[in-house]
């Protein structure tokens, strides 16, 4: 397992993203930004053209592709491990041919059903998500029984699932999903008991930045979350969650370095 908490930087070249949406929708400014964040320090970068924000349409194949492909391209030799966003096989297959090592799936495998096999061919790293229903439709009325026990059934049928068609176990990290299908009292669940997910023996990564449930919380816009997001943050890495996926890199590294600090000592 990792030694400490790993800093996803995301990058969104879309138009529509409920935070950054147009902020990074051409090719400078989504270089210029992978640069920055690079000097701020994360550890990854996980980089996606199509928004998964609640309510949203999908977009064709060909047109992600547009989006992101001549940036994966462009940043091929960053000195850092870059991520995927997607869960379109043909995708996830050429962004694999620019040195993209891992494969964001907000699916778990069930949009595309080639995307196992392409996945299992590259022996490439996958992030399998918790999602109930799809982005268009998960917001809707989410229901379960208790949310840890639902989304820990939906862990080991998909794991069975990537094992049974040659994905490598020890390449797959676990996202329970925060927000994906979930209200706001869920979203808290998730936050409070997450090391329940640590019996799958898989490391534990978690994207709470800037989310609607830190806005209905604190009663806030979605500019003005940086606190809660940090508070989110904080509590994620003293449970001991693996990586976190932010918007504000150079920020979230300093709440992390502090946490750590506190919780372990200065090394």
């Amino acid at each position: 397992m990792l030694k400490r908490t790993q800093v996803i930087g995301i990058l969104n070249i879309t138009p529509d993203s409920f935070y950054d949406g147009g902020l990074y929708f051409n090719f400078d400014k989504a270089y210029s930004r992978a640069l920055q964040m690079v000097s701020e320090g994360c550890d990854w970068i996980d980089i996606g053209g199509e928004s998964s924000r609640p309510f949203s349409e999908s977009i064709s194949a060909e047109e992600e592709q547009r989006r992101i492909l001549p940036v994966l391209q462009a940043l091929e030799q960053l000195p850092i491990p870059r991520s995927v966003d997607t869960y379109r096989a043909d995708t996830a297959r050429k962004a694999l041919t620019f040195g993209v090592s891992m494969v964001n799936d907000i699916s778990a495998f069930r949009f595309d059903p080639e995307l196992v096999e392409v996945v299992a061919e590259a022996k490439c790293n996958y992030i399998l998500m918790h999602m109930q229903g799809t982005p268009k439709t998960m917001q809707l009325e989410p229901r379960y029984n208790d949310v840890i026990s639902d989304i820990c059934a939906f862990f080991e049928e998909r794991l069975t699932f990537a094992v049974n068609h040659g994905v490598e176990e020890e390449k797959i990290w676990l996202d329970p999903g925060f927000g994906f299908g979930k209200n706001v009292e869920q979203n808290l669940t998730i936050l409070r008991r997450i090391e329940e997910f640590k019996t799958f023996g898989r490391p534990i990564l978690i994207g709470t930045s800037n989310k609607s449930t830190i806005g209905t919380v604190l009663d806030l816009p979605v500019d003005q979350r940086i606190e809660g997001t940090s508070a989110t943050i904080a509590w994620a890495v003293f449970k001991g969650v693996h990586a976190v996926r932010v918007h504000q890199v150079k920020e979230m590294v300093r709440v992390i370095r502090m946490t750590e600090a506190i919780m372990y000592g200065i090394e």
